[in-house]
């Protein structure tokens, strides 16, 4: 009886023994993560990206690059749409680039330092490390993190992350808004850690022509928001233009004196500006803009008055206009009015009530936009470029299309999620 009473003491103490080596708990997995990621020397993966900001889910194609210490590439494709864009960092800066419409723009920027990507494995792997609240549990051959969400997107709450138990690579991300709602999946396919990277994998010149534009055999318009003066001008002029649009919009003027103010701030973001005589200073721009203005915001001539207020049938014809889907609380519906930038139909939304604000939406044909000084801010779907303090403005291209929303009230992350909701309807 004695015998058998310590024969089960010892099989019970050798089944406890091997439990403890076969499972981890949250501490020892965070430990190693922590090893990992520091070690860490590249890594590449590629998997799907669903956004669910708009009314109708987007996926894209997501491919990531990584060589240590600070060489990032980014692909985003939308086969569905045809739309590829690249983000890149290497010794000379960081870049987004629009292989289609062969333009390429420079950001003064500490990405991805300064903000998370869902994307990107050092970011979910410092989410988990930061946070001494997560949840974890073990999900079959996955390890899973339930930790707060780092995003500059405020509405974007808490992430679960599954991460594979054999070696930590990235399995599956889900990003959740403050209901609980999933607005941003990545399921990954691929991913390996240690792979060896050809130089030109992170070269800005090599990625444009890897995937040549099909509307132009020029080469890359490249612009770069220097500090000078010249960049600085004209983030003044857009601000202040759209104070005057503000102001017009406010006091009940016609909507002309708005499209003009609207219409002078966006010639002035592409480096067109003029002096006080109304004549054209030389910035050497990337861009021919038709439109010039002096410094009271008022068109150069009465054919730049007209092209700005009012576009002609055959010119906005082939114009299709994008419409946000998400409007924010207190908000009336939008005004509507055609417009032209630069000799480009466009269409301009107003917004008023709890937040006022504009959208200028154009369809530059072979023209670069130029970008301020400002943030980089992840739209999910593409890069935007957000700017200006008291009166602040968020730029992003989309489908081709170029489009500005400006307020002097309205949240920053309210401006992300009017921005990403414009895929959702098309058509005025």
């Amino acid at each position: 009886m004695r015998r058998m009473t310590w024969t089960a003491a010892i099989l019970l103490c050798f089944s406890l023994v091997l439990a403890a080596c076969g499972t981890k708990d949250a501490e020892s997995v965070v430990k190693e993560l922590d090893k990992v990621v520091n070690s860490m020397e590249s890594y590449q993966g590629s998997g799907t990206m669903t956004l669910r900001t708009g009314q109708q889910p987007l996926e894209y194609k997501v491919e990531v690059s990584y060589q240590k210490p600070q060489y990032y590439r980014i692909k985003l494709t939308n086969e569905e749409k045809d739309i590829t864009q690249i983000v890149l960092r290497n010794d000379d800066g960081v870049f987004v680039l629009t292989p289609k419409l062969n333009k390429v723009f420079r950001f003064q920027s500490d990405w991805p330092q300064n903000q998370g990507q869902v994307y990107l494995y050092q970011t979910l792997i410092q989410s988990i490390l930061v946070d001494n609240s997560r949840q974890f549990v073990i999900d079959e051959d996955n390890y899973v993190f339930d930790v707060m969400a780092n995003y500059n997107n405020g509405s974007l709450a808490r992430q679960k992350i599954w991460l594979n138990k054999s070696d930590y690579k990235p399995v599956q991300v889900e990003v959740s808004d403050t209901n609980a709602a999933v607005m941003v999946e990545v399921k990954f396919d691929t991913f390996d850690f240690g792979p060896k990277f050809d130089k030109a994998v992170f070269e800005t010149e090599a990625n444009m022509k890897a995937t040549p534009s099909s509307q132009s055999t020029e080469e890359p318009t490249m612009t770069e928001p220097d500090e000078g003066s010249t960049n600085g001008t004209a983030d003044n002029a857009a601000n202040n233009a759209d104070a005057n649009a503000g102001t017009n919009a406010d006091a009940g003027n016609n909507t002309d004196a708005e499209a003009n103010a609207d219409s002078n701030a966006d010639s002035a973001a592409d480096g067109n500006n003029a002096d006080n005589s109304g004549n054209k200073t030389d910035n050497n721009s990337a861009v021919d803009g038709d439109d010039q203005t002096d410094n009271s915001g008022n068109a150069a001539d009465n054919e730049g008055d007209d092209a700005a207020t009012g576009a002609k049938p055959d010119e906005t014809a082939d114009f299709t206009a994008m419409k946000p889907s998400y409007l924010p609380d207190g908000v009336n519906e939008p005004e509507l009015v055609d417009i032209v930038f630069g000799g480009n139909p466009g269409l301009m939304l107003r917004y008023s009530g709890d937040y006022s604000y504009t959208l200028i939406q154009t369809e530059p044909k072979d023209q670069a936009a130029s970008i301020v000084p400002g943030m980089m801010v992840d739209l999910g779907f593409t890069m935007g470029q957000l700017s200006g303090d008291e009166q602040q403005t968020l730029v992003w291209t989309y489908e081709g299309h170029q489009f500005r929303l400006t307020s002097a009230n309205l949240p920053e992350s309210e401006m992300i999620k009017v921005a990403q909701s414009v895929q959702g309807e098309i058509g005025k």
